[in-house]
C-alpha cells in the first residue's frame, strides 16, 4: 500500500475565507490596538462595539429577512474566533448576541421575530438570562417566576453571571411558569431593559474578559406583554437547551481564537528571544511545545467548525445527536485554549508574567471558556448520556 502526499486539507467554504480576511483586518486595525486598555481598566469596549457594528460583524447570524446578513453558524464562528485571536472580551458582542436571539429564532414567533431581530441587526445587544446563584449547572431548580396576569405575564426573581449584562437591550430570561412540572414547567420570554421592574443589581469583578460585564440581574414585576414569551408556556428548558447546541460552538470558536492569539504571539517571540547566542525558537524544546500547541489548536477548529456545520444542517452525519459534537466542541477546544496559552506564558518566561505582552491576558481569558454554556464537566456528561442513550 503506498501513500499518496497529494491531499487536500478540509477547507472552509471560499465565502467563509471572505469572511475571515474582512474580519481579520477590522480586528487588527479597529479592536486590537485597545484590547490592553480594555483589559486593564475592565471597561467596555465600546470600540469594538462601534466597529462590528459599522461593519456589520455585530450579528452576522440574523436571518435576511429581519435585515441581517444570514450568514451560517460556520461563519459566525470565524468572527468570533477573528475577533477573540486579538481580545477575548470583545469576542463576546457577537458570540452573546446569538446566545441572546438563538431561541427567539428557534421557537419564536413571527411578530415577536421581527420586534426584536431588527434591533440587533441593527446594532443594539442581546444577553441571555438563564443562571441563577443557585441554579447553574442545574438550570432547572431556578426560582424566577412569571404568573400569568391577563394576557400578560408578571415576572419575579433575579439572573446571575449575564454576560452583557447592563450593556444589553433585550434579554431571553427563562422563568418557571408552572412549578409542579420540573423542567417542563419553564418559559422562556424576550424582556426589554426599558421594561418597568428590570434592572441590574451587580456587576461582577473577574479573573478575566474584564472588557465584558457580568451581572446580575433583577425583576420587580416586571410585567411582559403575552406576545413576548418564546413558543408555547412550559417549552423555555427545551427552547435553553437547544439553542446550547447552536451556541456552544461559538464557545468554542472563542476559544480557539484565544489560543490562536497566543500562539502567534508565542511564535513570534520565540524567534526573536536569544539565549546562549541562538534564538529559542532553535531549540527541540521549543519547536515540540511549538508544535503540539499548534496542532491542537488546528484539531480545535475542525471540531468547532464540524460541529457548527451539523448544527446549520440540524443534523450529525449518521444521526448522531447535535448535541454531542456541539460539547465536544467546546470542551476541546477550551481546554486546549488553557493548555495553549498558559504554554504561551512559559514560552515568554518571566516576561509573559507581566502585562507587557498579551499573554498572560489571553490565558486569564480563556479560563473562562471552561466554565461558561455548561462547565466542562456538565458537557462530558451530555456527551456521555448521548453516546450511552
Amino acid at each position: 500500500m503506498s501513500c499518496n502526499p497529494d491531499f487536500e486539507l478540509y477547507r472552509p467554504a471560499e465565502e467563509h475565507e471572505e469572511f475571515r480576511a474582512a474580519i481579520r483586518a477590522l480586528s487588527g486595525k479597529e479592536i486590537e490596538p485597545h484590547a490592553a486598555d480594555v483589559d486593564e481598566n475592565e471597561r467596555f469596549p465600546q470600540e469594538a462595539l462601534d466597529a462590528l457594528n459599522a461593519s456589520g460583524f455585530n450579528a452576522v447570524h440574523i436571518p435576511e429577512e429581519y435585515g441581517g446578513q444570514g450568514a451560517d453558524s460556520v461563519a459566525a464562528c470565524i468572527v468570533i474566533e477573528e475577533v477573540a485571536r486579538v481580545c477575548g472580551s470583545s469576542s463576546l458582542i457577537p458570540a452573546v448576541n446569538k446566545l441572546g436571539t438563538m431561541g427567539l429564532i428557534l421557537a419564536g414567533g413571527e411578530e415577536l421575530k421581527r420586534k426584536v431581530l431588527p434591533e440587533i441587526a441593527a446594532g443594539k445587544m442581546a444577553s441571555y438570562a438563564l443562571s441563577e446563584r443557585e441554579a447553574g449547572s442545574d438550570a432547572a431548580s431556578m426560582r424566577t417566576r412569571a404568573k400569568a396576569d391577563g394576557d400578560d405575564w408578571i415576572l419575579n426573581g433575579s439572573k446571575a453571571w449575564i454576560t452583557n449584562g447592563g450593556k444589553s437591550t433585550w434579554y431571553t430570561v427563562m422563568a418557571v411558569t408552572d412549578p409542579e412540572k420540573g423542567a417542563g414547567g419553564i418559559s422562556a420570554f424576550m424582556v426589554h431593559a426599558d421594561d418597568e421592574g428590570f434592572g441590574v443589581s451587580k456587576t461582577e469583578k473577574k479573573l478575566g474578559i474584564k472588557g465584558s460585564p457580568t451581572a446580575e440581574l433583577y425583576f420587580e414585576n416586571v410585567r411582559i406583554p403575552g406576545d413576548r414569551i418564546i413558543g408555547e408556556p412550559g417549552t423555555g428548558f427545551k427552547t435553553a437547551l437547544q439553542t446550547l447546541d447552536h451556541t456552544r460552538p461559538t464557545i468554542g470558536a472563542q476559544a480557539v481564537g484565544i489560543a490562536q492569539g497566543a500562539l502567534d504571539a508565542a511564535i513570534a517571540y520565540t524567534k526573536e528571544r536569544k539565549q546562549f547566542g541562538r534564538a529559542i525558537s532553535d531549540f527541540q524544546n521549543t519547536q515540540f511545545m511549538l508544535a503540539e500547541m499548534a496542532m491542537k489548536v488546528q484539531a480545535a477548529r475542525l471540531m468547532v467548525y464540524t460541529a457548527a456545520a451539523n448544527a446549520e444542517r440540524g443534523s450529525a452525519p449518521g444521526g448522531e445527536k447535535l448535541g454531542f459534537m456541539a460539547a465536544a466542541s467546546k470542551t476541546f477546544a477550551s481546554d486546549v485554549a488553557m493548555e495553549v496559552t498558559t504554554n504561551a506564558v512559559q514560552l515568554f518566561g518571566g516576561a509573559g508574567y507581566t502585562r507587557d505582552f498579551p499573554v498572560e491576558r489571553m490565558m486569564r481569558d480563556a479560563k473562562i471558556t471552561q466554565i461558561y454554556e455548561g462547565t466542562n464537566q456538565i458537557n462530558r456528561m451530555v456527551m456521555a448520556r448521548q453516546i450511552l442513550g
